[in-house]
Protein backbone atom coordinates (compact mmCIF):
# COMPACT_ATOMS: atom_id res chain seq x y z
CA UNK A 1 0.00 0.00 0.00
CA UNK A 2 1.25 3.47 -0.91
CA UNK A 3 1.26 6.39 1.51
CA UNK A 4 1.79 10.12 1.16
CA UNK A 5 4.91 11.66 2.58
CA UNK A 6 5.00 12.41 6.33
CA UNK A 7 5.32 16.18 5.78
CA UNK A 8 2.32 16.12 3.44
CA UNK A 9 0.24 14.24 6.02
CA UNK A 10 1.32 16.71 8.69
CA UNK A 11 0.31 19.63 6.47
CA UNK A 12 -3.15 18.10 5.91
CA UNK A 13 -3.59 17.54 9.65
CA UNK A 14 -2.48 21.10 10.41
CA UNK A 15 -4.91 22.51 7.84
CA UNK A 16 -7.76 20.43 9.32
CA UNK A 17 -6.94 21.61 12.86
CA UNK A 18 -6.82 25.23 11.71
CA UNK A 19 -10.15 24.82 9.93
CA UNK A 20 -11.72 23.33 13.07
CA UNK A 21 -10.36 26.19 15.21
CA UNK A 22 -11.70 28.82 12.82
CA UNK A 23 -15.13 27.16 12.67
CA UNK A 24 -15.20 26.97 16.46
CA UNK A 25 -14.33 30.67 16.71
CA UNK A 26 -17.05 31.55 14.17
CA UNK A 27 -19.57 29.65 16.30
CA UNK A 28 -18.46 31.58 19.37
CA UNK A 29 -18.75 34.89 17.53
CA UNK A 30 -22.22 33.99 16.25
CA UNK A 31 -23.25 33.23 19.82
CA UNK A 32 -21.96 36.63 20.94
CA UNK A 33 -23.75 38.29 18.01
CA UNK A 34 -26.99 36.59 19.03
CA UNK A 35 -26.62 37.89 22.59
CA UNK A 36 -25.83 41.42 21.38
CA UNK A 37 -28.94 41.38 19.18
CA UNK A 38 -31.04 40.41 22.20
CA UNK A 39 -29.42 43.20 24.23
CA UNK A 40 -30.16 45.67 21.43
CA UNK A 41 -33.80 44.57 21.24
CA UNK A 42 -34.14 45.01 25.01
CA UNK A 43 -32.56 48.47 24.83
CA UNK A 44 -34.84 49.51 21.95
CA UNK A 45 -37.88 48.49 24.02
CA UNK A 46 -36.54 50.48 26.98
CA UNK A 47 -35.97 53.51 24.71
CA UNK A 48 -39.49 53.31 23.27
CA UNK A 49 -41.03 52.94 26.74
CA UNK A 50 -39.10 55.99 27.98
CA UNK A 51 -40.09 58.00 24.87
CA UNK A 52 -43.72 57.18 25.68
CA UNK A 53 -43.21 58.40 29.28
CA UNK A 54 -41.68 61.64 28.05
CA UNK A 55 -44.47 62.17 25.53
CA UNK A 56 -47.07 61.82 28.30
CA UNK A 57 -45.23 64.44 30.35
CA UNK A 58 -44.16 66.89 27.60
CA UNK A 59 -46.28 66.06 24.57
CA UNK A 60 -44.88 65.60 21.09
CA UNK A 61 -41.54 67.41 21.29
CA UNK A 62 -38.00 67.28 20.02
CA UNK A 63 -35.29 67.16 22.67
CA UNK A 64 -31.92 68.82 22.12
CA UNK A 65 -29.40 66.30 23.44
CA UNK A 66 -26.79 69.00 24.01
CA UNK A 67 -28.69 71.07 26.57
CA UNK A 68 -32.00 69.25 27.20
CA UNK A 69 -34.13 72.00 25.72
CA UNK A 70 -37.37 70.97 24.06
CA UNK A 71 -39.28 72.31 21.10
CA UNK A 72 -42.69 71.33 19.86
CA UNK A 73 -42.93 69.10 16.82
CA UNK A 74 -44.87 70.73 14.02
CA UNK A 75 -47.69 68.38 13.06
CA UNK A 76 -48.16 67.74 9.37
CA UNK A 77 -51.60 68.66 8.10
CA UNK A 78 -53.23 66.28 5.68
CA UNK A 79 -54.59 67.87 2.54
CA UNK A 80 -57.27 66.29 0.43
CA UNK A 81 -57.21 66.65 -3.32
CA UNK A 82 -60.51 68.09 -4.46
CA UNK A 83 -61.41 67.48 -8.06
Amino acid sequence: MSKIKEDQLNKIKEQQETTAKILNEIGFLESQKHQYLHNLADLNKEINDFKAELEVEYGSVTINLEDGSISEVAEEKETADVQ
